[in-house]
């Protein structure tokens, strides 16, 4: 696929467009989402990327269109399972709702910097080198059988600080409360970073770890890196809606982890037959292409993701509709999990810390001096 150097500048340059006009249109003044607003954003980006795919369908063939989307859907798929995670460091932090825009629009920038970055260096590596399929292949073999067997996100689920944010509190010195959406504030002349700038950096922190699972997984459904860098793109640009959409409802997909895990377990057996056609490594084969194993063609890798999501989430609302009812035949309500308790842990107040330690720091720390 042969992308002229001005498509690509449109590109980047249209997706930088939405980011700003995100911030300046959502995110520059801090409220709380309407679930209409979050519903209309959230299938306006949608649009915008199935209208690019057709886009590409069009003008670069059917094989092409259909990576791109087979991309984007496995992408857009695995955001629906890191919103569990945001979900865990909002409340964590009990980030106020009316400033959470903020902190996941940041991230979302951060995140997409960042996979550009990977991208274009798994890119490089597969010119370079065809073996790379092989652990491209492997990794996600074993990250498909740790999904399938943790079977996602259970009950008791909490937030744990990495390394990164324990030597960024230790390093920084850090407010007890929020003050309005500063990332730093002065306080009796010393300037302090807030709790927000903390969340971003979890926030960011997380997508590092999101992105090690998602590029090998795109690249096993294409090697285009323009498709590669769209599919990820347009999956990142409609996160933020889709948080605010759905992060009530994350406890409902009950068997995401396992459709995920199909998917992910598809992608590296594909990956792995791919790199045995593509085979130079002098133990296998005596160096030579093994070919007996059909590849596997993009409408059928299409139609896998699209079916496994599909059985996925009927099969789960089917089991919350059992769980209800098993519910209100025993004369009892259904039973809180971690989504709806960590949702609500979301939409609490703005001040960090609990019982003495927050009454504290109202006490202590002086209306902030902020510039």
């Amino acid at each position: 696929m042969d992308v002229p150097t001005w498509v690509w500048a449109l590109t980047v340059a249209a997706i930088v467009a939405m980011l700003t006009f995100d911030f300046i249109g959502h995110v520059r003044t801090p409220h709380a989402p309407t679930l209409k607003e979050s519903g209309t954003w959230s299938a306006i980006y949608v649009a915008i990327a199935v209208v690019f795919g057709l886009l590409v369908l069009w003008f670069a063939g059917g094989t092409y269109g259909g990576e791109y989307f087979a991309g984007y859907i496995t992408e857009k798929s695995l955001s629906v399972d890191n919103l569990f995670v945001f979900v865990l460091i909002m409340a964590s932090f009990a980030v106020p709702r009316e400033l959470q825009q903020k902190v996941l629009l940041f991230g979302i920038a951060f995140a997409l910097v960042l996979r550009t970055v990977f991208i274009f260096i798994g890119a490089a590596a597969i010119e370079n080198f065809s073996w790379i399929f092989y652990i491209f292949g492997g990794f996600l073999l074993y990250t498909a059988w740790a999904q399938a067997r943790s079977g996602g996100h259970d009950d008791e689920e909490e937030f744990k600080e990495n390394a990164v944010l324990r030597l960024t509190r230790r390093v920084l010195p850090t407010t007890e409360t929020y003050h309005s959406d500063r990332l730093t504030a002065k306080v009796d002349g010393k300037r302090y970073i807030t709790p927000l700038f903390i969340a971003l950096i979890a926030i960011g922190s997380a997508d590092i770890l999101f992105a090690v699972d998602s590029i090998p997984a795109i690249f096993g459904l294409t090697q285009e890196t323009y498709l590669v860098f769209t599919a990820n793109a347009f999956a990142l640009l409609g996160l933020r809606q889709l948080f605010f959409l759905i992060d009530g409802l994350l406890d409902r997909l009950v068997y995401l982890a396992y459709g995920l895990a199909v998917i992910l377990g598809f992608i590296g057996v594909k990956l792995m037959i791919h790199a045995l056609h593509e085979n130079e490594l002098p133990f296998i084969n005596g160096g030579e292409h093994v070919t007996a194993i059909p590849e596997v063609p993009t409408w059928l890798s299409l139609l896998v993701i699209l079916v496994t999501l599909l059985v996925t989430t009927v099969a789960s609302l089917a089991a919350n509709r059992r769980t209800r009812a098993d519910a209100a035949r025993a004369g009892a309500g259904p039973a809180p999990v971690a989504a709806d308790t960590a949702a609500e842990a979301v939409r609490s107040g703005p001040v960090t810390g609990t019982g003495e330690a927050r009454d504290e720091a109202r006490r202590r720390e002086p209306a902030a001096r902020e510039n």
